[in-house]
């Protein structure tokens, strides 16, 4: 059965300007990591993907090795955008990235021109698109040079196989140089993808947040639940079904400290008394102050991305939750 999207899926959503770019993007967006490819039952994919966008989520992120197996989740999205979003493309974002090792032999990893072309070719196929509206580098290589990797992004606009180019776990020494090649080139970075939550917090240590607001470049961080970490599935131990007791890709058990679940509650306590769940303030949290145009959210549930769309109404933190906050991670 076709999908018939939600006619009022855009009248909650906030959608935030992408750094100095014309490009908007929904507060919340849906990454597609690790519950979208071949071990996920397709038609739960395809259901989360129809209830993010009936949500206003318009930005679908993926990239050439996610899955698992690598790629499938981006064989899934091409099946599931063939049956049901094609009339549709020109209201979706849809974004990919290659860096990461895809194929053997010297050519299918990092970040040279031969790899990164040869990569979004692939995913195109496997997506059955004519072109990503964004694609990343998706890590810094320190053997090729930057030049050569930014080029390979600008040929890649100029192929009319991306609108937009944007970098991944980069540095602000890196980045810093990376956008002012691209910029050289004509195809400005539009946007950069870090890790960012109240636990993982390097952004600004580092002057990564500085160096993009600066330079005009969005960012959009990933894993700003802490792997469900900032959720309320470890206030009271380990489930049996969590990533932490049944997969290393995520949350290792060692990393859920008792330090760790002691913060973890009293911040549930204080999301309860803003009336929200710890993963709605969490991603407020990531979201605060404007800096952050995007946060992606990974899911394995429907309920899952309707309870973290839901963070939208409640966005604005007091000074004293603020301080309370950085008291409790302290």
């Amino acid at each position: 059965m076709i999908h018939l999207p939600n006619e009022s899926r855009y009248l909650e959503m906030k959608y935030n300007r992408c750094g100095k770019s014309g490009l908007k993007l929904p507060a919340i967006s849906l990454g597609l990591w690790h519950n979208f490819g071949g071990v996920t039952l397709f038609e739960t994919s395809r259901e989360m993907i129809h209830k993010a966008f009936d949500l206003g989520i318009t930005h679908f992120d993926l990239a050439n090795n996610y899955g698992p197996p690598p790629g499938s989740a981006e064989e899934n999205f091409g099946k599931i955008f063939k049956q049901d979003f094609q009339a549709y493309r020109d209201e979706l974002i849809i974004s990919s990235k290659a860096g990461y090792t895809m194929w053997p032999g010297p050519y299918g990893d990092w970040g040279s021109k031969k790899y990164l072309v040869a990569s979004l070719d692939q995913s195109l196929k496997r997506m059955g698109l004519e072109y990503v509206d964004i694609f990343y580098h998706h890590r810094p290589d320190p053997e090729t040079p930057l030049e050569e990797t930014m080029a390979a992004l600008d040929l890649i606009v100029r192929q009319g196989k991306a609108l937009y180019v944007g970098l991944s776990n980069y540095k602000s020494k890196q980045a810093k140089e990376a956008i002012a090649i691209l910029k050289r080139l004509g195809t400005p970075c539009v946007i950069h993808q870090p890790s960012y939550s109240m636990f993982n917090r390097w952004v600004e240590e580092d002057g990564l947040l500085d160096v993009l607001e600066e330079a005009g470049v969005g960012s959009i961080a990933f894993s700003p639940l802490a792997k469900g970490l900032l959720t309320d599935r470890y206030l009271n131990g380990i489930p049996a079904d969590s990533r932490a007791a049944s997969s290393s890709v995520f949350l290792k058990e060692e990393d859920i400290t008792e330090d760790k679940i002691k913060k973890v509650r009293q911040l549930n306590e204080l999301a309860a008394s803003r009336g929200q769940s710890l993963a709605q303030m969490a991603l407020a949290w990531v979201l605060r102050g404007g800096r952050v145009t995007s946060v992606l959210i990974g899911a394995s549930k429907v309920r899952q991305i309707e309870d973290c769309v839901r963070t939208i109404h409640k966005l604005e933190f007091s000074k004293d939750e603020l301080t309370r906050i950085e008291t409790i991670l302290k």
